[in-house]
């Protein structure tokens, strides 16, 4: 059985809890609150030594980072990876576009109000992240404008990787009411079979 060392609000988690619920994959949940330290640990360094959740700890005893790696460990060979070689690709490139031009602005964003306190300086960031995020959210909205989801026109872990921050981008001060693809889609993902919410 796998077993996932994650935080339960945090939205890099959640993609793996999502994708192990709707793969019906069992699996066993450790909780690391990597608010209070923990992922600073020895004993969590030695399951990562980048020391960030979630971690996958796989039925060999080994440890896999990383949310997106995870997700594509877990998708191989079921509906969630595409199975052509251009619809993989997809997958991956809108999981490096997560990364890279999504989850750095609109995560961060969602970090600082729903984490830290209102006095925290780390506010005088969140209008260049919101100008940043809302970009990312254009890109999606376009694509979203005219496909049901991200890859090979099916349901995958391309979506789930996009779902985690962006259904919770109010939280970082995002207004979706401006990008109704991106709403439509949210509802798509929620009418999954076996979707499980990002735990309050």
């Amino acid at each position: 059985m796998f077993t996932v060392h994650g935080k339960s609000d945090s939205g890099n988690c959640y993609k793996v809890r999502l994708a192990l619920e709707q793969l019906g994959v069992p699996y066993r949940w450790v909780e690391v609150d990597s608010t209070k330290g923990e992922t600073q640990s020895a004993a969590f360094l030695a399951k990562n030594p980048n020391g960030k959740v979630p971690t996958l700890e796989l039925e060999d005893g080994g440890f896999l980072p990383e949310s997106n790696a995870i997700l594509h460990y877990l998708a191989e060979g079921t509906p969630l990876l595409p199975k052509d070689r251009l619809g993989r690709a997809r997958a991956l490139q809108w999981m490096f576009f997560e990364q890279y031009s999504h989850e750095p602005y609109i995560a961060v964003a969602r970090f600082i109000l729903y984490y830290l306190p209102p006095d925290s300086p780390r506010r005088a960031e969140l209008p260049r992240l919101q100008e940043r995020g809302y970009k990312a959210l254009a890109v999606m909205e376009q694509h979203l404008a005219r496909e049901p989801f991200f890859a090979a026109g099916a349901y995958s872990i391309a979506d789930i990787a996009l779902f985690a921050y962006t259904h919770c981008a109010a939280d970082g001060g995002f207004d979706l009411a401006r990008t109704p693809a991106i709403v439509d889609w949210i509802a798509r993902v929620r009418g999954q079979p076996r979707f499980v919410p990002l735990p309050a």
